[in-house]
């Protein structure tokens, strides 16, 4: 018992004065130091205040210094006559050099992370003890406990617009300095990525088509891209074809080899040196693949965060999901597929990746009259809050599915439903179903 209430928390408070003394004496350390900590990192209170003054000045671009910060002080009215000057010179003389600020950070913000993990703890174990939940639910709190501080964030963490606005013009300054005409991850269909302003992180985006139209092989060849061109993990989760099955679309895709003889296996000596060259560059990417067709979002999440470079999630697709909550599969599926979205929606924010989502439409647009089979958001199957929830709704369409004559042959027009960063519209592709591939079609857009 004595061991454990002279128990103390992890802290140094020798690296946090030479935090704050190396701010005092050289201003320039300030952003980077601002880059790397919270107030609520420094275990002293009046550390805390004296960061929070600090962040205030840097924010507004206000000279820090001595005398400029212990002005401050005290219209903040953190300030004492007896000790607040002194402690300021003290923690100047204790520095040893400003060029290790760096170094300092660091380690107040790892003895702030073990007090973190801590805390966290002491919760999963009064979660655990109170009996309120079952285990599945336990472990799901504990995870996202976890998982908030490895972002270095609170589940209720309310971020200083400042802050915010730093992070803002970071962005803007590497976006100025980029070759790429768009914020998100190239989906690998340069004027659709010019429409929706590519894959962009935190983003829910419904790819939805009727049976046939090529909504999967859209969804692979977009996860191949980002996994070759940003080199980043993506995560591939079926509800309805087994791996080994993606794993033959990919290489046809990758090698423009006949599916069907990757079927069957009969293939030339060509195709299988193609196909070895497709399998060699495929296995220089990390594409995770799932084919569980029982995994709720809530597992789906966990099984996310523990990748540590995820740039991508896709889930094939919506209809086939099931509720997380008990006695899901007997509600109303309106309401199943409306909690589902939401947390898909919730889970893109807290992975801060986009994630694709393939959905299936319902049979109204083959019911209209034969002229106008384009679909709609109101086709959305079991719709409920699909478009509230998505940032970027896409529809697939064929005008070659239902017309036979049609003058355009293995033409997809992707219809931009809607658009949470731009304007609708339709951007035409060329669709290659022997290799389950789809290119780009430079020559054919339609605006909306």
């Amino acid at each position: 018992m004595d061991e454990l209430l002279n128990r103390q928390a992890p802290q140094s408070l020798e690296a946090e004065q030479a935090v704050l003394g190396s701010m005092l004496i050289d201003s320039r350390c300030v952003g980077d130091v601002i880059g790397m900590l919270k107030p609520e990192d420094f275990f002293l209170r009046q550390n805390q205040e004296l960061f929070e003054t600090i962040y205030s000045m840097f924010n507004y671009a206000e000279p820090i210094d001595a005398v400029t910060v212990l002005n401050k002080l005290k219209e903040l009215g953190h300030f004492d006559e007896q000790t607040t000057p002194k402690y300021l010179m003290q923690l100047m003389e204790i520095t040893p050099t400003a060029a290790n600020v760096k170094q300092y950070a660091a380690i107040v913000r790892d003895k702030a992370l073990l007090r973190g993990i801590s805390t966290a703890a002491d919760e999963i174990n009064e979660t655990v003890y109170s009996g309120v939940g079952t285990a599945s639910e336990v472990l799901e709190a504990a995870e996202k406990k976890i998982y908030a501080l490895r972002r270095g964030t609170a589940d209720d963490a309310l971020e200083r617009i400042g802050t915010v606005l730093i992070k803002t013009f970071d962005r803007l300054n590497e976006l100025a300095k980029s070759d790429r005409d768009f914020p998100g991850h190239a989906s690998g269909f340069k004027d659709l990525d010019r429409r929706i302003h590519g894959l962009n992180d935190g983003n829910l985006i419904i790819l939805a088509a009727r049976p046939g139209m090529g909504k999967t092989t859209m969804a692979l060849n977009m996860m191949a891209n980002v996994a070759k061109t940003s080199h980043k993990t993506v995560a591939f989760f079926s509800y309805e074809m087994s791996k080994e099955e993606l794993a033959r679309r990919l290489l046809s895709c990758e090698s423009f080899v006949d599916n069907n003889k990757l079927t069957t296996g009969k293939l030339s000596k060509e195709e299988w040196s193609a196909i070895g060259v497709a399998a060699s560059a495929l296995s220089q990417t990390d594409i995770r693949v799932s084919d569980l067709g029982t995994v709720t979002v809530a597992e789906m999440s966990a099984l996310c965060r523990r990748l540590d470079n995820l740039g991508l999630v896709v889930i094939d697709y919506l209809q086939l999901m099931t509720s997380a909550g008990p006695g899901g599969s007997s509600e109303n599926r309106v309401q199943v597929v409306s909690e589902i979205t939401r947390s898909l929606k919730v889970m893109a924010k807290e992975l801060n990746v986009p994630v694709v989502c393939l959905s299936q439409l319902s049979r109204r647009a083959e019911q209209r009259d034969k002229n106008d089979h384009r679909p709609q958001l109101s086709d959305l199957r079991e719709s409920g809050s699909i478009e509230q929830d998505a940032d970027i709704v896409l529809m697939l369409y064929r005008d070659d599915y239902y017309n036979a004559d049609s003058e355009e042959k293995n033409i997809v027009e992707v219809i931009v439903s809607k658009n949470r960063h731009g304007e609708p519209g339709t951007v035409k592709l060329q669709w290659l179903p022997e290799f389950f591939a789809f290119s780009n079609l430079e020559s054919h857009r339609v605006e909306q």
